[in-house]
């Protein structure tokens, strides 16, 4: 039997990869964890923050990543042109002060040419301790609007309970979805602290709690905010993805306990009611576990899932000698569990262990997991709508460089406000096989033509093809050049 479930692991593992699959890291700005080293105060040290960011995003693009969760909110401070928040003092050294350029609008341009999507990743709930809130100066939430702030061991924290605390998130949320071209807002700490049995939020329970429980009123609190900002960035922008990323375990299964670390008694999460209620298109669960702490609560969520994406969290971390030591061999079991089991993609917190390629992670992943590109799985209850199949793929080779430019006719989308961006795929076989993502050779492509260049002789292809995507996902059918190019 052991023999038996070791080949199915070996072939499970060595089999193409997934077409559609989320493949996600986290880029944490808060203390510089990943990013960023240098300082922005001289022309030298924003050139220097920039190139530190590219060479992370071209790691992650080698390795076929797509997803790029960018830390824009920290404790009550941000990396991008706020008007309502300062920002935060890694950048420059200085709360407050500009560095000279808008990162956050820097991170998207720079995920959009490598084909990868950028999330604004924002804490919501906590703000700091007492030292850090009194740097924020007069731009603080604590002094701005002190009525939805609340102390609570020696931190601040926005009041969930307060009605207004939703209305002040989504003015900051509203900021980034309206000015930057964010693919998704990805939402953390949209939690108590943990084990609050005294939090100080009696005076609004006792206003609203309408017969309910404290537990209930506490998650019901923090439902009506997660609706309140998934109906306000729809309305403002339906394909904008809104995600968290939850405790890892939502309760005690049937069978395994959470061992008293659960999302749903514990910080008053009820996020399968979110998904029920459909006001989430992914979650991304910390499940920074191993063994029986992964495998049944990644199954749950999945059972739960109403459809909806569930990307698991893994904590490469723990492969540090100084964090935990894993074996890769842990995170391969992850990997190959949640494909198996039609899970929608994997996160890795943090990117810093994807660069520092510890254990050799990021070479694992591009040689043996992520060898091909992959699409964004569609979300298919916000749209569900192709677009026209592109027209008139014509190609030319220049046979002194290599290169090959296709152009063709544009497509249309059923929503006018975005036009469709491209898919190109290549082989030495006709038709090309666009189901094999193997042969994606470039997404995200904007207009309508691409120069492919091959990067070695025996990528020189001679069939090539091109489909249409939209800002949901959802993919036309490619039109095939139907001579090879010369």
């Amino acid at each position: 039997m052991c023999m038996v479930l070791l080949l199915l692991c070996t072939l499970g593992s060595m089999a193409q990869p997934p077409k559609y699959e989320v493949r996600a890291a986290w880029v944490t700005a808060v203390y510089g964890l990943d990013w960023p080293r240098t300082r922005a105060t001289t022309q030298e040290g924003i050139k220097k923050q920039k190139a530190e960011l590219v060479e992370i995003l071209d790691r992650l693009k080698a390795a076929n990543f797509n997803t790029v969760l960018f830390q824009t909110r920290t404790r009550g401070d941000v990396l991008y042109r706020s008007d309502i928040e300062p920002f935060n003092s890694i950048l420059t050294g200085t709360t407050g002060k500009d560095p000279g350029y808008d990162p956050l609008a820097f991170a998207i341009e720079e995920c959009h040419k490598r084909g990868m999507e950028c999330h604004a990743w924002m804490v919501t709930i906590p703000l700091g301790n007492r030292k850090h809130v009194a740097a924020l100066g007069k731009k603080s939430v604590t002094k701005r609007h002190p009525d939805i702030c609340v102390p609570y061991k020696r931190e601040y924290f926005l009041n969930p309970g307060n009605p207004h605390t939703k209305e002040y998130l989504m003015e900051l949320v509203k900021e980034v979805v309206e000015r930057y071209d964010v693919d998704g807002v990805h939402f953390d700490y949209l939690r108590y602290p943990e084990r609050a049995f005294k939090f100080p939020d009696s005076y609004y329970f006792k206003k609203y709690r309408k017969g309910r429980s404290l537990e209930q009123w506490r998650r019901d609190n923090l439902t009506e905010i997660v609706r309140y900002i998934y109906k306000g960035v729809k309305a403002l922008k339906p394909w904008v993805k809104v995600s968290t990323c939850p405790v890892g375990k939502y309760k005690d299964t049937s069978r395994y306990s959470s061992r008293g670390w659960n999302a749903f008694d514990v910080v008053f999460q009820d996020v399968q009611g979110w998904l029920g209620e459909g006001i989430q298109d992914q979650i991304y669960p910390m499940m920074y576990f191993r063994g029986n702490s992964f495998y049944p609560f990644a199954l749950d969520w999945k059972e739960q899932s109403n459809g909806r994406q569930v990307i698991p969290g893994i904590g490469i971390y723990f492969l540090h000698p100084d964090e935990g030591n894993w074996d890769t061999d842990e995170v391969e079991r992850q990997l190959n569990f949640t494909r198996a089991h039609g899970l929608d993609g994997q996160a890795h917190y943090r990117v810093k262990y994807l660069i520092d390629n510890t254990q050799n992670l990021c070479d694992l992943l591009e040689e043996k997991y992520y060898t091909a590109p992959a699409l964004q799985p569609p979300m298919t209850w916000i749209d569900s709508i192709a677009p026209t199949r592109p027209r008139q793929l014509k190609s030319s080779k220049d046979n002194r460089d290599g290169f090959t430019t296709l152009s063709w006719e544009p497509a249309t989308d059923n929503d006018k406000r975005n036009a469709p961006t491209y898919v190109v795929y290549a082989s030495d076989t006709y038709p090309v096989d666009t189901n094999n993502p193997e042969n994606i050779v470039a997404q995200r492509v904007e207009g309508n033509t691409y120069t492919y260049i091959p990067m070695m002789p025996w990528l020189d292809y001679r069939y090539f093809a091109v489909s249409a995507i939209d800002r949901c996902g959802n993919e036309s059918q490619a039109i095939q050049l139907e001579q090879m190019t010369e």
